[in-house]
């Protein structure tokens, strides 16, 4: 039996990371995957999908160069090679993270990992024993029972990277960042897309006036959308796919070529050995305290399939956290309020802290500054005038309660807000802080200028 001082179970941007920071501390470290290295964010999730959205991105370019003063006269796209290329940024990215696997000596146990009492991984019907075991199997694409997924008409984001030919029509159900993210790219490529979403607004985490430039910008672009509106059966018999979509007015039925599951994920807790080591779940999570630790002794959970947002770089961090704690080290608990999210559609979104609709219902007094990139120098240089950026402060105090962005390279500036309010910056200091001209950035400055009623440029 081979022994360490810690398996990690899971080889994904949580897994992976507290692999190698646990290595770096001195502890003899293995790591088990059943599949590729880097988990879905590597090879099916954040990183092969920006590889198709900057293929969207440059095709969209191709399409308005005339608006930059260029004459491209013959151009066309390549679906297949488009797909291509994104399959060999995830290979390069998880030959990558095999290199820092050798690099940093940790062992990689290849084939599935069952958790066994008494600190113990049984691999393919081999057993490894740890004095710490942590768990980051990560999640799935959420199947609700009105949309099966049958992998070739109904399909989630694994297909949906990865299908042979473009699609002519398409039905995203869901418009959080998968489904919008799918919803731009295939959009941009010439397929007729439909985007549908329960809820009032799309991307109904961000703050209101964000999602509504949002749904703007999607309508521009010829997306058909949604709100309000469920799927409620679906029809695959027939070559085009039927859905029975239920909206405020009653129902009405779309046909399309293929419908696109983006509801939600849902942690892969099953078949891991839970049950049978006595680990506690609730709600389909895994239940940890502040440094990710189980109600067993030795065993611990991060990413995905612990409570909190399910994000790579949130996964990350607990995997850093996790381990850190349990070489000993003088650690913080992660502060959930102040984890910035992205959204890589075009236009862009990114934002953290409070919503203006949140703060106002903590019994916040409010400054709130807006600052459109229309205004923007860069912005109208670039030919990106969509989107601005908003600030929230607390009148009384100063406090960054939240930064709200949509436009042109935002998920780019969103860490400012964060550095910004780990450090319990004001918004004078804000103001006082000289961003260079011009850039996108300054918006953020002019925005919270706007605030404090000493915007230059509007």
């Amino acid at each position: 039996m081979s022994k360490y001082d810690v398996i990690v179970l899971g080889s994904g941007p949580g897994g992976y990371v507290a692999a190698i920071r646990a290595s770096q501390l001195g502890l003899k470290t293995a790591i088990v995957e059943k599949e590729n290295l880097g988990g879905v964010c590597l090879n099916w999730g954040c990183i092969p999908t920006k590889a198709l959205l900057k293929s969207a991105q440059v095709f969209d370019y191709l399409k308005h160069a005339d608006s930059y003063g260029l004459t491209v006269k013959e151009f066309d796209k390549d679906f297949g090679k488009v797909v291509d290329r994104s399959r060999g940024v995830a290979e390069g990215m998880s030959k990558g993270v095999q290199f820092l696997m050798k690099k940093n000596k940790i062992d990689v146990i290849e084939g599935l990992g069952k958790l066994k009492p008494g600190k113990k991984v049984d691999v393919e019907g081999k057993e490894y024993t740890a004095d710490h075991i942590i768990i980051a199997t990560g999640a799935r694409s959420r199947e609700l029972p009105n949309l099966k997924q049958d992998g070739k008409k109904v399909i989630g984001y694994r297909e949906a990277m990865t299908l042979k030919k473009q699609p002519e029509s398409m039905i995203v159900v869901g418009s959080g960042a998968i489904g919008s993210e799918f919803a731009h790219f295939f959009n941009s490529m010439g397929t007729k897309v439909t985007i549908v979403e329960f809820l009032p607004n799309l991307v109904p985490l961000e703050d209101e006036d964000v999602s509504k430039q949002f749904e703007r910008s999607f309508k521009k672009a010829g997306i058909k959308v949604m709100t309000n509106s469920s799927v409620e059966k679906l029809d695959t018999s027939g070559k085009l796919v039927k859905a029975t979509v239920k909206t405020k007015k009653g129902e009405e039925t779309l046909e399309a070529e293929i419908v696109l599951s983006a509801v939600g994920i849902a942690s892969n807790l099953e078949n891991i050995g839970l049950e049978e080591v006595g680990i506690v779940t609730d709600k389909g999570k895994i239940q940890v305290n502040d440094f990710y630790q189980t109600n067993i002794p030795g065993y611990y959970a991060i990413g995905d399939v612990v409570p909190g947002p399910a994000l790579a770089h949130v996964a990350s961090a607990e995997g850093i956290t996790c381990v850190e704690k349990i070489a000993g080290l003088n650690v913080e608990p992660i502060d959930y309020g102040n984890i910035p999210g992205c959204t890589y559609a075009s236009p862009e979104i990114a934002s953290v802290g409070m919503t203006e609709k949140q703060a106002k219902e903590a019994g916040y007094e409010l400054k709130v500054g807006k600052f459109p990139f229309s205004a923007s120098g860069k912005a109208s240089a670039s030919g990106e005038k969509d989107g601005f950026v908003k600030v929230i402060f607390d009148a009384k105090y100063g406090e960054w309660l939240g930064c709200h962005m949509i436009g042109a390279g935002v998920t780019d500036m969103i860490a400012e807000a964060v550095l910004g309010r780990k450090l319990e910056t004001t918004g004078h200091e804000v103001l006082k802080t000289i961003h260079p001209h011009p850039t996108m950035s300054e918006a953020v400055m002019e925005a919270v200028a706007d605030a404090y009623g000493e915007v230059i440029h509007l």
